[in-house]
Order: structure tokens, then sequence, then C-alpha cells
């Protein structure tokens, strides 16, 4: 249990660094991941009015695939792509929330700038 909690506690650190540095604008949101053992989770903020501009996760109804693996990663990150192209949004700022830039992670942003995102 020790190791688990001190897991969750270091991710906070890292991703409260992150924030410091990552800032999502109306012009440049930010594209915010979290995961689950279960799911992944996606959302376009923008930070200056406090407001989600989009989400997608692996739980949405229209959600090709299940699960948190690599396969439903590249889903979300091809499903926000989209959403975003659908609202007018090309840029975006990428936070990794405290997660390594690795696996499911950098599943997700490939698709999403293979999608047509920029950051």
């Amino acid at each position: 249990m020790d190791r688990a909690k001190h897991r969750v506690e270091a991710r906070t650190r890292i991703r409260e660094r992150i924030r410091t540095k990552v800032l999502g604008t109306a012009a440049r949101p930010r594209l915010a991941v979290f995961k689950s053992l279960k799911h992944i989770y996606v959302q376009v903020i923008d930070d200056a009015s406090g407001k989600t501009i989009l989400a997608a996760s692996t739980r949405d109804k229209d959600a090709s695939a299940k699960g948190a693996n690599a396969a439903s990663a590249k889903a979300v990150g091809a499903a926000i792509a989209k959403k975003a192209k659908d609202k007018g949004i090309t840029k975006v700022v990428f936070d990794r929330g405290g997660y390594l830039y690795h696996g499911n992670i950098k599943a997700l942003a490939d698709a999403a700038r293979e999608n047509g995102l920029e950051f």
C-alpha cells in the first residue's frame, strides 16, 4: 500500500510542476490527459475562463475502443482531434498529467497529431 501511495503522491508533484508551465488559453487550449486502470480520459480546457471545451474518453457511447490500452488511446486521440477540428480548434498545449510520455500517452498524442491537432 505504501508504494501505491508514494506513486500517487509523486505523480501529483510532477503534475503540479507541469501545470505551472502549461497554461491553456482561448486561442490555444490545454489538452489534459487522465488515465485510470480501466479508462483513458481527455479534455480540452480553456484555463483563462476555467471551462472544459471538449472531452472524450473510452467511456463515451460512441467510443470505438474500450479499455486502457494503446489501441483505445489511439481511438480517443483521434476522437478528440475530430471534435476539436469541428469546433475550429487546431492548436493546443499538451498536458500529460504527470504520466511519462510513453505507451498509452504517446499513442494518444500521436493519434491526435495525425488527425490534425498541432502541439
